[in-house]
Formats: C-alpha cells, sequence, structure tokens
C-alpha cells in the first residue's frame, strides 16, 4: 500500500508541466518536403476581444422559453451555436479576477491537432502577422522529442503582444522535422 502511495506521487512529481513556446528571433526559409506520415487534423483558433461575444437577437431568450413548445427552431439553433463560443471565453478568463487579469488574457489563442505516424523529433511553429506590424512575420515555436501519435499544441498572443501590434490578421503552423517543413496549415490570408 505504502509503496503504491509513494510510486504515484513520484509518477505525478515527474511528469513536466506543459512547455510554453519560446519566440523565434529570426525566421530563415526552409526547404519544404510534404510527408504523409505528418498531417494537421484540426485547428482550432479563439479571439477575444474586449467586448464579450455578442449574442445574436434570436438567441437572447431565457431557459424557460427554450423548454416551452416554439414554433421557432431557428430560436432553438442561434441560443445553442453561442453556447460553446461563450463556454470557450469562460474557460479561458477563468481565474482573471481583476481587470489587470483579464487585460492580460485578450488576444488571439490558437490550438492545433496534429499526427505523426512515426517516431521523429519534431517541431511545431507558428508564424503570424499583427495588423499594426503589416509585412512583419513574427513565429513561436515549440520542440517535440521523439513523438508519435495524435497531439495538441497551444499558441497565444495575448496581453500586451496583443495590445502593441494587434490582431492576429495572417497565420501559417508548420510541422518540422528534420529541417524540413513536412506540414503546413495556414489562414486564408496567408501569402
Amino acid at each position: 500500500m505504502l509503496f503504491g502511495l509513494m510510486l504515484t506521487t513520484l509518477s505525478v512529481l515527474s511528469k513536466s508541466p506543459r512547455e510554453e513556446p519560446k519566440v523565434v528571433e529570426k525566421i530563415r526559409p526552409m526547404p519544404v518536403a510534404l510527408d504523409k506520415n505528418f498531417e494537421f487534423r484540426k485547428t482550432k483558433l479563439l479571439y477575444i476581444g474586449e467586448k464579450g461575444p455578442q449574442p445574436s437577437a434570436s438567441s437572447r431568450q431565457t431557459t424557460s422559453t427554450l423548454n416551452k413548445k416554439s414554433s421557432s427552431t431557428s430560436q432553438k439553433t442561434a441560443t445553442l451555436q453561442d453556447a460553446p463560443i461563450t463556454f470557450e471565453r469562460q474557460y479561458r478568463m477563468f481565474g482573471a479576477v481583476t481587470n489587470l487579469d483579464q487585460r492580460q488574457r485578450l488576444g488571439n489563442y490558437f490550438d492545433f491537432f496534429w499526427r505523426a505516424k512515426r517516431p521523429s523529433d519534431v517541431t511545431v511553429r507558428l508564424e503570424y502577422r499583427q495588423e499594426k506590424l503589416h509585412e512583419h512575420v513574427q513565429a513561436q515555436e515549440i520542440t517535440y522529442h521523439n513523438v508519435r501519435g495524435t497531439h495538441k499544441t497551444e499558441f497565444k498572443v495575448i496581453g500586451d503582444d496583443y495590445f502593441d501590434d494587434g490582431q492576429v490578421i495572417a497565420w501559417r503552423c508548420l510541422l518540422i522535422a528534420n529541417g524540413r517543413i513536412v506540414a503546413e496549415n495556414r489562414s486564408f490570408l496567408w501569402e
């Protein structure tokens, strides 16, 4: 019993905290060698601005009116569509009590779900442009060693970075293995 408790404690303590992205000082072009063993599965983007999400007029109803038989199914649909957006904002703002705390969480959030079908050292890089910097490209990256399977990587452009340089207007995310770009996901406005 005691041995099992000690093992559990050691396994919890040995887990490293989630690694934060590092800012890339100088972005150099890399060769592209797309590989079917690496792929992006899903991308989740979230923008939290100073004004919260404005619910649509049809979604401004109480729970009691939702429970009644309604002839308008569009009202129910609008309310259900606003729920994930509201939840995601509340999730990201959880624990931000003061106005300063909340201000430091405003900006752009990027969640990339990707897969490596064979073990490899993979660097996930987010390159992006912000509205006040125009064509200047910035980048953040995280490196994973000997990974295989499905993974999630989170990037944020929030707080002072967001307020000083503006909202992210274009981005691309790269999977880099052996110094080559093996998978790419980009926004519509990325050139």
